[in-house]
Order: structure tokens, then sequence, then C-alpha cells
């Protein structure tokens, strides 16, 4: 105010340029005796002065419910948990991390077999915070959880009863190995990456999307290391047709959409911000933003030789000025700093070439945050793809330890999912215990989460033996495996499809709704496939089987289990007491379709 009051007076020549700030305490674990803990910023300049500058510096909290920070730094304890608080003075931003702990009655910590450093990791900061894992899942929740998790399908009624049966210690394991090398897992991984590619006909067109989602498929069918899977993208060029990763730069058709798409799918960072303004909660600028761009200004388009083909090339001139300064922008790489790239060099493989290099901090964590994220229902850094100093990750210690050994496996997909897969932390159940009831984000409990549009189309249509029919596509063809997201299919809409016009993961919806209900309570495609007379219910009745196999059928193919004997009784006693035994065994049916059970991932 004093500096508006004297008329926003420019610093007196010779003034020192701030260099650095600093916050202390960097990290502080804090217990009950200690409810408060002041910080302070000091300010290192040019001239070699050192200033306190927390009077001057702006705070906040990343999660007010554990800790809250004054305009002076003091931050103070509202609960339990961690907190990162943000420090910003002009365009320097630095976080102090403060964990409060308090001893929870009745709390004594178990031993709990670990199978991997996931659960070292993971259960160290339980035990800190006083948060008791769940039990394990059983082997039907596992069998299902799985198959969802790495097919997008559910387990066929053999598959369930064969892994029921099995009786060995390590089919958990086996399972997963399994279920990796099957094209049901390349197509529905495909699905994951092909919305937030965005690939869709009304971008890439239709040719281009079939092809592009091929070029996805082959990929991760053949575990394809992800930092090869980028850069092959990055650097595209030719024909779309020919050369598939180039539909990335059909999608992408000019600098700032490269340059946001880009650092949102492989550095987790949503950067917008930075184009009209130097970022409000981080520490990118517009200089960040537009010297990334520069990187992908010199990208030439012009049509092929067939209908819809296009013909992508790097070009010899083109610059990227800074708006607000007008500065003409050379290629910038993150926390490396501005790169001169010779005119005959695609500029877009000197930024490629930077972003798999092991050195680069951000793309190893940003691909393993993404693959825990689909598998653990909530990322270590959440949203997956937002990455910031105000945004900390649930547990660093897990999530550099995976980006390490994920970079030290050759970047490899399947590497990363079998280990969080064979993870005592992801085989726990979802029933929680007194101990971690309030835990949403430190993996002490599975995630329960709806399951998604196609998983439920797919399951659907599993379930009654009836498939979905889709234009232009072979009968049979499973939701997850669909190169184009259909524009007219209501069911799949209601349940959130994207429609791949974001490269964010948040154009996907999960939340439930009205909608959705009455599609699952008098919808026409329930409603059909349960009636239908090719469907599993009339086959079972035509081919004479009992009251019982056919419940345990339907229980075994929706659920991945044999109904218990509660469920058995009062299904029977509904088919004895109606007058027309197909519309029980139909009613039937549609109460597994509409139970909690079938609906969720759990």
């Amino acid at each position: 105010r004093g500096w508006i009051a004297e008329g926003l007076k420019l610093d007196a020549e010779g003034t020192p340029d701030l260099v650095r700030t600093e916050i202390f305490p960097k990290k502080r674990v804090l217990r009950e005796e200690s409810p408060r803990q002041q910080l302070f910023v000091m300010g290192y300049f040019g001239d070699g002065s050192i200033r306190d500058l927390t009077p001057l510096t702006v705070f906040t909290s990343s999660n007010e419910s554990v800790g809250t920070v004054s305009a002076n730094g003091l931050v103070e304890k509202t609960g339990r948990g961690e907190t990162a608080i943000l420090a910003r003075y002009l365009d320097k931003m630095i976080t102090s991390h403060i964990t409060f702990l308090e001893d929870v009655k009745g709390f004594a910590w178990k031993e709990t077999a670990e199978n991997n450093f996931v659960d070292s990791l993971v259960f160290a900061k339980l035990q800190q915070l006083q948060i008791m894992p769940s039990e394990l899942c059983s082997d039907a929740e596992f069998l299902r959880r799985a198959y969802l998790d790495t097919t997008g399908r559910l387990p066929k009624i053999d598959e369930a009863e064969a892994y029921l049966n099995d009786k060995s210690a390590d089919k958990r394991s086996k399972l997963v190995d399994q279920l990796l090398e099957t094209e049901d897992f390349a197509s529905f991984w495909t699905l994951k990456w092909a919305d937030i590619l965005r690939s869709n006909s009304k971008k890439i067109k239709t040719t281009g999307t079939h092809k592009f989602h091929r070029w996805i498929f082959d990929s991760i069918l053949k575990d394809k290391p992800i930092d090869q899977f980028a850069f092959e993208l990055l650097t595209a060029s030719g024909s779309v047709f020919e050369n598939p990763p180039a539909n990335y730069w059909r999608a992408s058709r000019d600098p700032n959409d490269a340059t946001e798409t880009t650092a949102q799918l492989f550095l987790g960072i949503r950067i917008q911000c930075a184009k009209c303004h130097n970022h409000p909660f981080e520490k990118w600028t517009q200089d960040n933003y537009y010297g990334i761009a520069a990187a992908f200004n010199r990208i030439g388009r012009k049509p092929g030789a067939f209908t819809d083909d296009e013909i992508i090339y790097a070009t010899r001139s083109g610059e990227i000025k800074q708006p607000r300064t007008g500065q003409t922008m050379k290629v910038h790489l993150l926390l490396k700093g501005d790169v001169d790239v010779p005119a005959e060099q695609d500029r877009r493989e000197v930024f490629a070439s930077w972003l798999v290099n092991p050195e680069n901090p951000f793309f190893a964590k940003a691909s393993v945050n993404r693959i825990w994220g689909h598998l653990m229902g909530r990322g270590i850094v959440e949203p997956v793809d937002d990455f910031r100093d105000s945004n900390p990750p649930s547990n660093e210690a897990l999530l550099n330890e995976l980006a390490n050994q994920f970079s030290s496996n050759s970047y490899s997909r399947k590497w990363a999912i079998k280990q969080i897969m064979k993870s005592r932390t992801y085989q726990l159940s979802s029933r929680k215990n007194q101990f971690n009831a309030d835990d949403e984000i430190y993996a002490s409990h599975a995630v329960t989460r709806l399951l998604s549009a196609e998983q439920l189309l797919d399951a659907i249509c599993q379930v009654t033996d009836v498939p979905e029919s889709f234009s232009g596509l072979p009968r049979g063809t499973r939701a997850v495996e669909l190169p184009d997201p259909p524009t007219n299919h209501y069911f799949l809409k209601v349940f959130g499809q994207p429609q791949r016009e974001m490269a964010c993961q948040c154009e996907r919806s999960n939340e439930s709704n009205l909608s959705q209900a009455l599609q699952m309570i008098n919808g026409p495609v329930v409603h059909n496939k349960l009636r239908d007379d090719k469907g599993r219910i009339n086959s079972a009745i035509v081919a004479k089987k009992n009251d019982d196999e056919i419940i345990t059928s339907l229980y075994l193919a929706a659920l991945s289990r044999r109904p218990i004997a509660a469920e058995m009784t009062a299904a029977k006693k509904h088919i004895a007491a109606s007058e027309n035994r197909r519309l029980a065994l139909e009613d039937v049916g549609w109460a597994i379709l509409n139970s909690k059970e079938f609906l969720f991932q759990h």
C-alpha cells in the first residue's frame, strides 16, 4: 500500500536483484504438544545481501483441514495429516512441508506382511500417521478387481471358477502375469491413452483415428517403453496414415495447444495459466510457457496423397514471441534453461530428448503416478496430471522410489503395473476399520469407484451374454475396443464417456447421477439384454438348467463369486412365488445388475 501511495515508483538504479528465496524449516513433523510452527522466508540478493522477507511473503496452505497459515507465516494445526505451505514473494515460490501427528486412542500398529517396496513405503507412512490398513480382499474381490483394472472386463464364468478353485499360494501373482500378456489388456490400456491423446474422428479423421488407435494398441501389446512411446509421438513426421504417431500433431495444431497438451501428458504439469501471466500457484512463468512453445512452432502440415491424409514435417523458420515483452523465445527446457537449436535441426527432437532423459525429474514421476492412479483410483499426486508445489504427493518417498525404479527398468509399463498389483497395498479390502475410516489419500484401503462407461456396458453385455452392436464394427466388439467414441450412444454418454476433446483426465466423468440410475432401473440397455431370447437366462431355461444353476451362473458372471446361502434362498423364494419363471429369473438378474457390488469397482 505504501508503494502504491508513493506513486508506484520504480526501483532505484543499482538496486540488487533478488536471486532466490529460502524457507525455514523446509520440512517439519510436529506432535500434539507442538501444534504450531513459525515459518521464515529469507531472500538472497545479487549483491550478496540477505534479508528477512517473511512479513512481505504471501502464505497459503494446500490442506486447511490439517493446518492453516497466518499472513505472518504461523502454521497452526487443524487436524492430523500433512500440508504444504506455499510461500510466494514476487515471482519466487517455495514450499514447506508440515506434518501434524497425534496419538489415536486404542491404536497399536499390527505388523503386516509386505510383498515388495511399495508396501514398505506405504505402511511406513500409515504407521507414522497412526492409520491401520484394511485386511486383504477376498480371492473373488481380487479376481474381479484384477480383471477390471487390467482388461476392463469381468472374468468369464470358467475363468472365475478355475481361479476360485485354485489352492496355490501364488495364484494372485500368476494371475497378474497372465492378464498382462492378453490382447484384452492392450485394448483397455489403449482406451486410456486414446482418451488423453484426443484420438477422435473430428480431430484426426476416421482413417487417422483407426490407424492411431492401432499404433497405440501395438505399442502397449509389445510393452514399448514409455520413454520411446513419448519420443515417437513428439518427433513423428510424414504421412499420418503411414506413420500413425504423427496424428499427435494433427490433434495439436498450434504451438500453444501443443505446449499445454505435452506438459500435461508427459510432465504432469498444467501450465495453461502461464500463457497469460506467471502462474499464481506455481513457479512457471510466461517465459517458461513460450519457451516450450518455441519447440513446437516449426511444424508444417500439407495434404497427403489420399483423402484425409496429412503430411507432418519440420520447417526451418518461425519464431515465438513472448506477448508481454515482445522477446523472441529460444527453446526452453524446464529447470535446465534456454538452448540454441540450429535451424536445420528439428526443435521437437531437442525437447523430446530432454523429456525422456532420466535426469528430467518430471517424466518418470508423471508416468508412474498416472499408472498408480488408474490402478488405485487415486494418484499419489491427485489429480494425476497436476503436479505443483501446492499439490504435494501423498507419499513422496513412494513416488520417488517408483519413479527411480521405473526408469531403471526401461520405463516398462508392465513392470510398473506388476509392482503395484502384486503389492499387499493394491490387494487391501475396500472395507474400512476404525483407524482408517477417514483416510482417502494414503492407500490404507481400496478405493471404491463406479465402473467406467465402457466397462459397465461391456459388463452388462457379458453377464446377459448379449453383445452390443456398434455401427461399422463387427458384432461382439467391446466398448473398450472402440477406436472412436460414438456420439449417439446415450448409455455411454450418460455414464461419462469422454468425446476426447481434451488431454485432461478430468474429461471423463465417474460421478453418479440420476440419469445413470434411471438407465439401470428401466433403461433399454439393461432390459432388452435381460429379455433377449438368445441371452444367458433364456438359453439356460431352454437347456433345462435348474434354478440353482442359473442363479449361480448369474452371480459368477456378474460378481465373480458364488451366491451365499441367504442370497440363493431369497432368489429361489422369489422365483417360486412367481407365475412366470423366466420373468422371475430376469428379476434376479436385474437385481444383481443394479447392486452396488456389480456397479462399483471395489
